[in-house]
């Protein structure tokens, strides 16, 4: 997940702070001292994550492209100038497009917007942008929500007490608001200093850049793993009460499959996985020259010299052409494999399903497959000709069942309207009537629709009433029959509005 560095360089980031027993500082030094404080921590950390920093007062500037080389950010930081007013308004236009351009509007991108709390002054500041948004057309519309998902952190060089006295605060959870809300304010806790400014940074670094260690487990085999960028939190909007589910961090290989029965499965999120090293030559990310650097390390170079199990997994799934499913909680599963970056290089991934013990469809339920030497047979045949998936249901689909569904008016006139023509031809559509007419009573039963009953009733008796002279006597009694059969189930009487009853044909002296 890509993250964009946005650094306020206003005139008001240039105010001093006196802190005791030393020279001045101003706010913006306070600040540098802070991103460098989390550009250490991702430079060790989450080498692999793309950054780019930004400058804004008025105008915006891109300093540093998205890269992984963080002295070169960090010596951006060290050559800041001043210029005039705050307008983060334009900032976020920026920041829009210089991710679109390298990203698109898929990616998720995480935004460091570092501030001193101060919203501007007249037009351009963020309290007059918020004011005015319902009154923008569509060629000047205000750059949040972005069109691509976005997690917003914004770290104000003031305590809560200084935004608070102004409406400061107020106008900060407003623009998270409009960044869709996933992100946190953070604020500086007491009086202003290197030592709480670096407090507050470290907050960031706890919440959202804290790197995920885990143990992958394989029978008697295991290996300490980092998992790239750090799995979220998922909750399930079917459950009565959503609690977030995480991935644990002892990751169990439950068993290995063919790529080809486990085809392009439905994802919530792709991870890399790779090998801590335990050699005390590899004491980092990503050991190697420069060149090596622009890359993600491979495996063996994360895991040094020394033998390692997540080294041998990827090699062995990368050559035999299989994935490996882990499980990831209770009733969670994921897959691993090994997929390929270019000719040269490939990289060992994970895939986290949807939670369930049914994920994949096609597999069943991912606790009653088992090895194959357990079958009584070979699933795959002799010859490998044929394949155990998708596994058959046991009981048939509803959208497999010929059900009544009325998604418009349309279709729901045209039922009506086959019952209506086959009761025109009675006696000789008796059959067909009576099917057509217990079919479209089901259905109501089952949506609950009862003025359809009534009213398909009081056409059966106009029709009866429009017969003409030459129609068979048969056909008034059918009529009257079903009407009147249908205004009983209406009235929701249980003798006569049961769903597994049917309609059945009126005997009469007419009838064969």
């Amino acid at each position: 997940m890509p993250t964009v560095v946005l650094m306020d360089v206003s005139l008001s980031m240039t105010r001093p702070v006196s802190l005791d027993g030393s020279e001045e500082f101003q706010r913006k030094n306070l600040a540098v001292h802070g991103l460098n404080m989390l550009f250490e921590h991702m430079a060790s950390n989450y080498r692999l994550e793309f950054t780019a920093l930004m400058a804004f007062s008025s105008l915006w500037e891109l300093l540093v492209p998205f890269n992984r080389d963080y002295n070169a950010l960090q010596d951006a930081l060290s050559n800041l100038e001043d210029y005039d007013k705050t307008c983060i308004e334009s900032a976020l236009h920026g920041v829009s497009n210089v991710v679109q351009q390298e990203w698109g509007s898929a990616c998720p991108c995480q935004v460091v917007l570092v501030t001193d709390g101060s919203l501007g002054i007249g037009k351009g500041s963020l309290r007059h942008s918020l004011q005015n948004l319902k009154q923008r057309g569509d060629d000047k519309k205000f750059p949040l929500p972005f069109p691509f998902p976005t997690k917003m952190y914004i770290m104000c060089i003031a305590n809560a007490e200084e935004l608070q006295m102004t409406d400061a605060m107020e106008n900060l959870e407003e623009l998270l608001r409009l960044s869709g809300g996933d992100g946190q304010i953070f604020t500086v806790d007491g009086p202003l200093c290197m030592k709480t400014v670096q407090a507050m940074f470290g907050s960031l670094i706890d919440y959202a850049y804290s790197p995920f260690h885990a143990v992958l487990h394989c029978g008697n085999l295991s290996s300490d793993v980092q998992v790239f960028p750090r799995p979220e939190p998922v909750v399930m909007d079917e459950e009565v009460e959503p609690i977030p589910r995480t991935v644990n961090t002892d990751l169990e290989i439950v068993g290995f499959i063919e790529i080809a029965d486990i085809s392009s499965p439905p994802v919530i999120s792709r991870h890399l996985v790779l090998p801590i090293a335990v050699n005390k030559d590899v004491d980092e990310v990503g050991t190697g020259t420069t060149d090596e650097l622009e890359e993600e390390p491979s495996a063996s170079q994360m895991a040094g010299k020394s033998p390692n199990f997540c080294v041998l997994l990827h090699g062995s799934l990368k050559v035999e052409g299989m994935v490996a499913l882990v499980q990831l909680g209770p009733e969670w599963y994921g897959m691993l494999y090994s997929q390929a970056d270019s000719k040269k290089k490939s990289n060992l991934m994970m895939s986290l399903f949807e939670p369930g013990s049914e994920p994949l469809p096609w597999l069943g339920k991912i606790s009653h497959l088992g090895p194959i030497s357990e079958a009584a047979e070979n699933p795959y045949g002799e010859d490998d000709s044929k394949s155990p998936f998708p596994v058959q249901p046991q009981v048939k689909r509803s959208y497999a069942q010929n059900v009544t569904v009325w998604i418009k008016a349309s279709g729901l006139q045209t039922d009506v309207q086959k019952i209506l023509r086959n009761a025109r031809k009675l006696p000789d559509k008796t059959q067909t009537f009576y099917k057509e007419l217990n079919r479209l009573r089901k259905a109501a039963l089952a949506f609950g629709f009862w003025e359809l009953l009534k009213g398909v009733a009081e056409l059966l008796e106009r029709e009866c009433t429009l017969l003409p002279d030459s129609a068979h006597p048969d056909a008034a009694f059918q009529l009257s029959h079903a009407a009147h059969q249908l205004k009983l189930a209406s009235s929701g009487d249980s003798q006569y509005a049961a769903f597994e009853h049917n309609i059945q044909p009126m005997h009469t002296d007419f009838s064969s």
